[in-house]
């Protein structure tokens, strides 16, 4: 049923687009440079070569990056962000935000538990 609303409702449309493992921390590293396939796997040390490939590609099909292939030897192929891709770094820093501050929320009930444990 959601399928069905694959380019009517923003939300599940994003939650398409968005659908990987690994899609927001690619877009992160692409938001700060163009980077070659190597520099992106360098990046993301437990991404393998073939989960990084497909999402990739995925990404590529769905317009959020752009893949520029050099006509030199030996083959150069840079990866950046589309104009689509660009537009959500906003979305992007704003979850970065968010991420921030839940990882505090986390720490300090886990500082509670602990004060609680040796009380």
């Amino acid at each position: 049923m959601d399928e069905d609303l694959f380019g009517i409702c923003p939300y599940v449309t994003a939650q398409k687009l968005l659908t990987g493992k690994w899609t927001l921390l690619i877009l992160y590293h692409l938001s700060m440079k163009t980077m070659r396939f190597n520099e992106l796997q360098r990046s993301l040390p437990r991404l393998t070569q073939a989960t990084l490939t497909k999402q990739l590609r995925m990404m590529l099909e769905n317009g959020l990056i752009e893949r520029t292939v050099y006509d030199q030897i030996p083959p150069k192929v840079e990866y950046s962000l589309s104009q689509l891709g660009r537009d959500f770094e906003p979305v992007l820093d704003a979850v970065g935000v968010w991420g921030k501050e839940y990882i505090a929320c986390i720490k300090e009930k886990e500082l509670r538990q602990q004060a609680a444990q040796n009380f």
